[in-house]
């Protein structure tokens, strides 16, 4: 089975505020921008993805992405993740109405193409499945098998959203990349020693000082 994957990205000038204790306003945007395109290069190397969707309306990371090979969708409702999600996806199935989609977080920088890959083969025996993170309270992916609604509830307690309406939690080990997304310096240190991608590496070396 051969998955679009949808990943929302908010405008990089409001993006990863709460890593504002480790980087300044003015780096922000670069970090978040590195974040997506670390993601979206994983994410599109990956063998069971036929391609990738980024609903976004920032300027900046349509062109970077875009570069990478990703499709870039105009977040046309402004409504917030689960509004640029259905969106996205409702774009994707107007020319693939059976399309396997995943939703994915834009902030996985330091995901692994093989452990994507177990993920969305495991999804698949699923009508609807989700993968928690790292946290055990959110959501980093959510997946609807062809002609599945894909019913995204990300926000607080995604989890648990996700589990109530029906789509089957993935318990799978040994695939801390997927997980892993990245929204305080914590988070960001923990990305760094599982292994980041280029772009992230480039953004972040120096960064970190004691207590951010």
């Amino acid at each position: 089975m051969l998955w679009t994957l949808v990943i929302p990205l908010k405008p990089l000038a409001r993006a990863k505020s709460r890593l504002s204790g480790t980087a300044a306003g003015g780096l922000r945007p670069g970090l978040a921008l590195a974040f997506a395109q670390d993601t979206v290069a994983a994410a599109l190397a990956c063998p069971a993805v036929r391609d990738v969707a980024v609903v976004t309306d920032d300027a900046l990371a349509a062109r970077e992405l875009s570069a990478l090979g990703a499709r870039i969708v105009p977040d046309e409702p402004q409504g917030g993740l689960n509004a640029a999600l259905a969106h996205g996806t409702a774009v994707v199935r107007t020319a693939r109405p059976e399309s396997p989609v995943a939703a994915l977080n834009a902030d996985l920088p330091a995901l692994r193409t093989p452990e994507l890959f177990r993920v969305l083969e495991a999804a698949a025996e699923f009508p609807r499945a989700f993968l928690a993170d790292a946290a055990a309270i959110g959501t980093t992916l959510l997946a609807a098998g062809p002609g599945q609604e894909l019913l995204p509830a990300f926000g607080p307690d995604s989890r648990a959203r996700h589990a109530a309406s029906g789509a089957v939690e993935l318990a799978l080990d040994a695939v801390d990349s997927v997980r892993q997304d990245v929204d305080t310096g914590a988070d960001l240190r923990t990305a760094l020693a599982l292994g980041v991608g280029p772009h992230t590496a480039a953004v972040a070396a120096g960064l970190l000082t004691p207590g951010s």
